[in-house]
């Protein structure tokens, strides 16, 4: 999906800024500094998850200067791998591993990890939360980030307290709840983190979203290589409540392209476990 307001969001994602949050704020501690969990999640995210914490994110700041590569050319625009659920579902959470792409500073190039939650609105207009890992030209280039992106402040949120690197994994989580009030949440210190909560017109149901996106600036060609991503431990919360499951066959689903651009998408299991990335030699 086109993010329609990236060219125009991109000088105010470069000022200095406090998370938005258009819902009331929850009565959760600050998370302190810590480090990158060393176990899986012990069970779903709530606000009354044991240690469950809120983060500040500031956002950061780019630099650098952009080089062109003299080779192979990647089509600009959006490349899309993985997949969307048909239906309306409550949540979604698993895991990516995060890469080093290719990416040139001071340019809207980007390519992310990361889950989804959205509806059309009609007339063009659509509203989603998403949250994952990204790394893009413009936000301290060559670096990843966990981020987080809404269509009530229309801005990349970056959340720096989160180390992440090449080779590091991360469990993420987004979950509506029945007042419209939709979260994103990260794993980290072995405890719940809450990036981010909007109150969005998406009711407690919503498309869900799993893709390793790539955007490359349209104005300036380039082949931006993209390691393998690693995705696992998929499960789709019904709307409603009740347990997660496994994003399996039996779920009405639409995927991406298997190969475009140069990458490839590589399903181990449909559709919770898989792969995508550069295209093997």
């Amino acid at each position: 999906m086109t993010r329609w307001c990236l060219l125009t969001g991109l000088t105010a994602a470069l000022a200095v800024a406090a998370p938005a949050n258009s819902a009331t704020e929850p009565r959760l501690p600050v998370c302190a500094p810590g480090p990158a969990s060393s176990r899986p999640p012990t069970g779903p995210p709530t606000l009354n998850s044991p240690r469950a914490c809120r983060s500040s994110a500031p956002l950061l700041e780019s630099g650098g200067t952009p080089k062109l590569p003299a080779n192979a050319f990647t089509p600009s625009g959006y490349h899309h791998l993985g997949a969307g659920t048909s239906g309306e579902w409550g949540g979604v959470s698993g895991r990516f591993s995060v890469v080093d792409g290719s990416i040139r500073p001071q340019t809207y190039d980007f390519v992310v990890g990361r889950f989804m939650a959205k509806r059309h609105l009609g007339g063009g207009r659509i509203a989603w939360l998403e949250a994952g890992w990204s790394e893009t030209g413009w936000a301290s280039p060559g670096r990843q980030h966990i981020y987080t992106f809404n269509t009530n402040t229309n801005r990349w949120q970056f959340y720096d307290q989160y180390p992440v690197r090449p080779g590091d994994q991360v469990w993420l989580d987004i979950n509506g709840d029945p007042a419209g009030v939709w979260r994103a949440w990260l794993w980290w210190n072995n405890r719940w983190n809450l990036l981010t909560q909007q109150q969005l017109p998406l009711g407690d149901r919503a498309h869900i979203e799993q893709y390793v996106e790539v955007h490359v600036d349209a104005s300036r060609q380039t082949k931006i290589d993209v390691p393998k991503v690693t995705v696992d431990n998929v499960r789709l919360r019904p709307s409603g409540g009740g347990p997660s499951r496994f994003w399996r066959e039996d779920v009405p689903t639409e995927t991406a392209a298997a190969a475009r651009g140069g990458f490839c998408l590589d399903w181990k299991t449909r559709y919770d476990t898989w792969t995508a990335g550069d295209c093997p030699d």
